[in-house]
């Protein structure tokens, strides 16, 4: 990641070049105030106050910024980041308001990915005054979260297989004092067998592991959040086409959301007692891949009939649910890039929600909503689990229509969601997330991206902040 580590600073009255924010409606009075050949310069510049416009104006011997914005008053995360992208290197202060929200892209705006060749039409530094302190370290956290998404996805899987997530998350670990434990070989096929098999067609250098760290006070309520680690997806057997293999970098997306939103809870200090849990795995194809019609054991103890080996997340994660279910935590919130039916159904900018109780999805539309990360709740219908059925095992991992395919990969998982010590359903949340961005927009560039975090991070923030 190429980022500087804080670019969003206190306002203590330092030299800084004036930003105006404007909309369609408010441009034409600001503009009566300016000098005719500041109007001509804006003009020039076919300045109009749309949206995303970015205009120059000159002032003596220095310049101002001026910024179009749908509406000055209620500012968005993104309201401000096309002029984090266009503007000159230097430090920048918002005129009659502060930037609130759009601290956010401000940050993530200037994010470069930057590992295999250098940004040589990169800026320098764009600094952004704040007389909001107390927000400052909350909004780096959370953009260096969603940076660290990015940074992973678009990271390719030769350079970020299951051993390079093990040390992203002791890395993390490390920095917060949680506890690390990292399952492979003989004991991942005997505690783990549906993660094992998945991935045990890899070469050895990207053999499966089952990652988990636990941080916080024993006596605080447990939260388990768990993420697909499967760090390329051939699609096994039922190999996928050369079109659908293409971006099969980006499927550990869920464990990239998991390690980040777990750093994230433990930089904010969250009261609760954090599990998180990674399946990592390669989908490949050898002589011991998995086969369609095999039948696996799972930690659970159901059996499962492979339908097709290019459903395999639900596997992973099937073993990694049950594990994070033992603890009988409060709440299990898991991420997987699972499903392309999902991204047909809401399309590559809304992440796809599912939960067991109502208030939960509530609680985390309304996190997103709130800072423009919005997931949209679909069902988990009892009626499509029942396409699931075997006539040899407990259950099959496909179904065979081309139907509803995230609410069927969705009530797969829920049979390795457990029940609470009393015997009450757990409380589960599953992101069937893209994890990224086909096309750049201001703030969110092209590729990897955190679609889910947010809403996620402020939820658990509600309830446990």
């Amino acid at each position: 990641m190429s980022i500087a580590d804080n670019l969003i600073q206190p306002d203590r009255g330092q030299d800084a070049v004036a930003i105006h924010l404007v909309n369609k409606d408010t441009f034409e009075a600001f503009a009566k105030d300016l000098s005719g050949p500041q109007r001509a310069a804006l003009a020039a510049q076919k300045f109009t106050g749309a949206g995303y416009q970015t205009g120059i104006v000159p002032d003596g011997e220095h310049w101002f910024a001026v910024g179009g914005v749908a509406n000055p008053d209620e500012l968005s995360s993104w309201c401000m980041a096309k002029l984090a992208e266009d503007l000159p290197a230097g430090t920048y202060r918002r005129v009659n308001g502060q930037p609130g929200p759009a601290m956010f892209g401000w940050q993530t705006a200037q994010n470069r990915f930057t590992r295999y060749r250098e940004d040589s039409d990169a800026e320098g530094p764009r600094i952004l005054l704040t007389e909001d302190v107390a927000k400052i370290d909350l909004v780096i956290a959370e953009a260096t979260a969603a940076c660290l998404v990015a940074d992973l996805v678009n990271t390719p899987a030769e350079d970020l297989g299951p051993a390079a997530l093990e040390e992203e998350a002791k890395r993390i670990a490390g920095n917060h004092k949680a506890e690390l434990d990292v399952i492979r070989g003989d004991a991942l096929e005997t505690g783990f067998p549906m993660v094992h098999a998945v991935g045990r067609a890899a070469e050895r250098k990207h053999a499966p592991r089952l990652i988990q760290f636990s941080w916080g006070d024993e006596s605080h309520p447990r939260v388990a959040i768990v993420g697909k680690g499967v760090c390329f997806d051939s699609g096994g057997l039922d190999i996928k086409s050369a079109a659908g293999m293409k971006l099969m970098k980006k499927d550990m997306g869920g464990a990239a959301h998991a390690l980040a939103l777990a750093e994230l809870i433990m930089k904010a200090g969250l009261k609760l007692r954090l599990h998180c849990v990674v399946p990592a795995v390669e989908n490949a194809i050898a002589a011991n891949a998995f086969r369609p019609g095999d039948v696996l054991s799972s930690r659970q103890g159901l059996t499962v009939e492979i339908g097709n080996t290019d459903a395999e997340g639900r596997l992973i994660l099937g073993d990694a649910l049950t594990l994070a279910s033992e603890g009988s935590p409060e709440l299990i919130i898991d991420f997987a890039t699972l499903t392309g039916a999902a991204r047909v159904a809401v399309g590559p900018d809304l992440p796809a929600l599912f939960t067991r109780r109502d208030q939960t999805a509530d609680q985390l539309i309304e996190a997103g909503r709130a800072h423009d990360d919005e997931p949209w709740r679909l069902p988990i219908h009892e009626a499509y689990g029942e396409w699931l059925k075997s006539d040899i095992a407990d259950t099959n991992n496909a179904h065979g229509n081309a139907f509803a395919g995230a609410s069927v990969a969705a009530s797969f998982l829920d049979k390795f969601v457990g029940t609470t010590s009393d015997g009450s359903p757990i409380d589960w949340a599953h992101f069937d997330t893209f994890a990224w961005r086909p096309f750049a927009k201001p703030g969110r560039a092209k590729g990897g991206a955190a679609l889910g975090l947010r809403a996620a991070f402020h939820a658990l923030r509600g309830r446990y902040g």
